[in-house]
Formats: C-alpha cells, structure tokens, sequence
C-alpha cells in the first residue's frame, strides 16, 4: 500500500503584550493638544453619494471597442479631471461628484471625436451612456 507524505509546515504566530507607541510628531507647528494626527484640511470622501457614468463605446461595425479614451470635466470648465479607457469589452465606468453637469469626450486615434453632456444634478444616481465612432475624414487621420 502506497502513503503520501503531506508537509507540514509551522507558522510562527507572533503575540504583542505591549501597546505599540504613540505615533510622534515631527513638525514644531503642530497643535500641542495632540489629537489630530491627520493633515489640516483633509477629509475622508466617501462614494456612497457619487454619481455613477457607465457605458459602452462601439466602433463602425458595431463591435465593442477597446482602449478608447475617456475623459470627463465639469461643463464650462477648461481643464478635464477625471480620464479612464474602455475595457477589453468596450466598457468604462467613472464616479463623479453629483450637483454638476458634466461633458465627457470620447477619443481614439482615426476617429471622430464625440462629446456628450451628462446632466448629475436630478437625483439620480447613475446614467448609461452608448457611443458609436464613426471613422474620421481622410485629412484628419
């Protein structure tokens, strides 16, 4: 009768009977109450109040389309804040504060460009969004 040896292996389970030391401050500017020890000014976010951009970009042949770009920015603002690309399936997902409207541009190489305005300021929580690129004029390649 054949037996398997089964290893046996040995954790170490390490036990701390003292308390770890209060964390030290390094600054001479810091309050001398010592209660805070997080940065003057910053808050924990939390996404449970986000509003949730969603969708799918398709190319000419109605096929999902991978690694498009996907950047977002408030309306009327210069500057995009927030970027993301689709997945191996065409999809992309992004969390943006609610209140605003935001406009989204959709970009990859030897396409049109297109832009959609999501509107995040009714109450709702999410919105799904459908893009089909449409292949750009011959000068613009």
């Amino acid at each position: 009768m054949f037996t398997a040896a089964v290893p046996f292996f040995f954790v170490p389970i390490l036990i701390h009977s003292q308390n770890p030391p209060p964390p030290q401050s390094s600054t001479s500017d810091s309050p001398s109450s010592g209660t805070s020890s997080a940065k003057p000014g910053s808050k924990k976010y939390s996404h449970a109040n986000d509003f949730l951009i969603h969708g799918t970009v398709f190319n000419e042949k109605a096929l999902s389309f991978p690694d498009v770009q996907i950047r977002i920015r408030r309306a009327g603002e210069k500057k995009f804040h927030w970027e993301t690309y689709t997945n191996f399936r065409g999809d992309f997902a992004v969390r943006v504060p609610q209140g605003s409207s935001y406009e989204m541009l959709v970009h990859v190489k030897g396409f049109a460009d297109q832009t959609r305005t999501v509107d995040a300021k009714n109450g709702g929580i999410e919105e799904r969004i459908a893009f089909q690129m449409e292949p750009a004029a011959e000068g613009k390649r």
